[in-house]
């Protein structure tokens, strides 16, 4: 009885979610007076929620939110999560003080966002976001998290007046149609959640042109920035984290996300929990860091049907990165993998809208095979033969087509040659297919 009412709720959900998929005929409209407008017929949810953590970025948003969330956990707050896209289930977007939202509560959430909007112009994201805001608003916690979906100065979260703290990840090059050319020009769009008073943490950069833009703003806002690499630092010590900032230091376990870059965004999240209005401790901070999940960064697959074709010796490995920073991290991770003698196998596949050889020039020298796949149920994914060409084009010789992940998984395994670890990557939705394929 009990699952057949779970199924109902979960069948209810997937029909409002269709139903507010058809609401506004472009996917993305960036602007804040529908949000504007929504929120106020709403009674203004955004003005009663706990202090909010506002994170924008290109690369490393969702891990400095989960880093973030797990340490506050841990120091026993509870928290509000948003974040976006999610990866096998919609309600993995809204967590409320601590757990996944309700099938159930979630459609009543958006079919009253849809009775109060009415008529009126509004896209899907500003309705699932108006939807969180609602439920944070009426749910008691201590801390918001909330993850910019798309930019940053007219995304649908920027209506926050006074977040406890911004944060500003590493900006890279992705979704230039809609920020801008450059990188000093994508960082101004990200910028844009900034706010006056309003402390500031910010990531590592690549180009300098970025902190100047973080520096611009924050100097026109009047408010303090807490730049990475002069404020504070986050390194390897050998044994773990060490955290450096106002001179002291803190001594810290790795973080339980692999790769280097987690380093990073692990030292993010640590400057921005110094700017919320609680005490994080070296207890809580080491807990968090131990216990911090976040699926589809480079994540291991050792159960489900994919997990089962390797034969022993083969490790699969899943991550959703897909930009120019994306593949020079996963570089990083593949040198440190191939250095023991094995080699990688890549599983490809990605959206048409982003730039494939940027991600994938950092991997050639890593790289022995690579089959590229289509993204079952998107319109917009490459096309497995072109992600081929576009592999080859880039640099990897080895580089051919297949059906599907598990086409492509039978035929590494059967072709010649010593085990290997086998990478899917280039896309969150492909991520997303895998592990709802995975179970």
């Amino acid at each position: 009885m009990i699952k057949a009412v779970v199924a109902t709720e979960t069948a209810r959900l997937e029909a409002v979610l269709e139903r507010m998929r058809q609401l506004h005929p472009v996917t993305i409209d960036l602007s804040l007076g529908r949000i504007e407008r929504l929120l106020a017929k709403l009674g203004n949810p955004e003005r009663r929620l706990p202090p909010v953590a506002h994170v924008a970025g290109t690369n490393g948003k969702g891990s400095t939110v989960a880093f973030l969330r797990a340490m506050a956990e841990a120091a026993g707050l509870k928290v509000h999560v948003y974040t976006s896209p999610h990866l096998v289930q919609f309600r993995e977007r809204i967590r409320l003080a601590g757990k996944l939202i309700g099938d159930e509560v979630l459609a009543d959430l958006l079919e009253e966002v849809e009775r109060v909007n009415g008529t009126d112009p509004i896209t899907f994201f500003e309705v699932t976001t108006a939807a969180a805001f609602l439920a944070f608003a009426r749910t008691p916690a201590d801390l918001v998290l909330l993850e910019v979906g798309l930019g940053g100065r007219l995304d649908a979260t920027n209506v926050i007046a006074r977040p406890a703290v911004s944060v500003l990840t590493r900006i890279s090059y992705d979704h230039m149609q809609f920020l801008g050319g450059t990188l000093a020009e994508i960082a101004w769009e990200k910028a844009g959640i900034l706010k006056a008073g309003c402390p500031a943490v910010a990531g590592p950069q690549a180009d300098p042109a970025v902190i100047r833009v973080f520096r611009e703003r924050a100097g026109e806002l009047g408010l303090p920035l807490y730049l990475h690499g002069e404020d504070w630092t986050a390194r390897d010590s050998g044994s773990g984290l060490r955290y450096c900032a106002d001179g002291q230091v803190l001594d810290l376990p790795y973080p339980a996300l692999l790769g280097a870059h987690q380093l990073d965004n692990a030292g993010l999240a640590i400057s921005a929990a110094r700017h919320l209005p609680y005490d994080l401790d070296r207890d809580a901070i080491s807990a968090g860091l131990r216990r911090v999940e976040w699926p589809a960064r480079l994540q291991r697959l050792t159960r489900g049907p994919l997990a089962a074709t390797l034969p022993p010796g083969w490790a699969l490995w899943l991550d959703g990165g897909h930009n120019d920073s994306a593949g020079e991290v996963l570089a990083k991770q593949l040198a440190a993998w191939t250095a023991d003698g094995q080699p990688v196998d890549v599983i490809f596949g990605m959206l048409g809208s982003k730039q494939p050889q940027d991600f994938l020039r950092p991997l050639v020298p890593h790289v022995r095979r690579l089959l590229a796949v289509g993204i079952p149920g998107e319109a917009n994914a490459l096309p497995p033969d072109d992600a081929a060409a576009q592999a080859r084009a880039a640099g990897i010789a080895a580089a051919e087509s297949a059906d599907s992940v598990q086409a492509a998984l039978d035929r590494l395994v059967q072709a010649d040659g010593p085990s290997a670890r086998v990478l899917i990557c280039g896309s969150l939705y492909l991520a997303g297919r895998v592990l709802r394929d995975n179970g």
